[in-house]
């Protein structure tokens, strides 16, 4: 229980980090809206370079973004920000993509809304020389399954293991109940161990110590 608790409080600071910084810009701060673009540009850029396949799209969704973002910032009511960038991004994903191909859909599958899903964490120990160049490799072929993944099960894996949403926010983003955000994780997760077995494999021996 300490380390939810914990955990809330961070989410209430950083809530209230996120307001005044918005009040500060709508103020006419400039340097408040930096922060917040600097603060958030790692985990919204990685979310749309991983969800548009790493093309040239990717530069202009996350700077369309910011501007969407912008325009809409007086009638921001939400409680978590990143939360609402992620769902502009999203849509900016989804826009592009049915341009290109007509009747895309992130809802290509069916799914078991009764499924349930815990993430997979990986134990590590300081690495030696040669235990960091596997891990770039390994590093290398997880990031190719994440690709490999159906457009909807990516998003999710995105934003709960590099975006740290809760399941909650994810499910408001992709327009679908939290069960199904929740199945979603499973499955992906189910494919990433089937792909990476042995990679899986050596690494829970590694963090048994064996």
């Amino acid at each position: 229980m300490p380390d939810r608790n914990v955990n809330q409080v961070r989410i209430m600071e950083e809530v209230a980090n996120d307001t005044v910084l918005i009040e500060r810009y709508l103020a006419g701060d400039t340097d408040a809206l930096s922060i917040l673009v600097e603060k958030y540009r790692r985990p919204l850029y990685g979310y749309v370079h991983n969800m548009t396949g790493g093309n040239e799209d990717a530069d202009e969704i996350f700077q369309e973004t910011w501007f969407r973002a912008m325009r809409k910032l007086p009638r921001f009511r939400h409680d978590n920000f990143f939360g609402w960038l992620a769902r502009i991004a999203h849509n900016l994903v989804i826009d592009r993509a049915r341009r290109r191909k007509p009747g895309f859909s992130l809802d290509e599958e069916a799914y078991d809304d009764s499924a349930d899903s815990r993430g997979a964490n990986f134990a590590g120990k300081t690495a030696s020389p040669r235990e960091n160049i596997a891990n770039l490799e390994l590093a290398g072929r997880i990031r190719r399954a994440v690709e490999e993944l159906p457009p909807e099960q990516r998003e999710v894996f995105l934003l709960r293991e590099e975006a740290d949403l809760p399941f909650k926010e994810i499910a408001r983003i992709q327009h679908t109940s939290i069960n199904t955000a929740l199945a979603r994780m499973q499955y992906a997760l189910r494919k990433l161990r089937e792909v990476l077995k042995n990679d899986y494999d050596n690494l829970a021996a590694y963090a048994g110590g064996e």
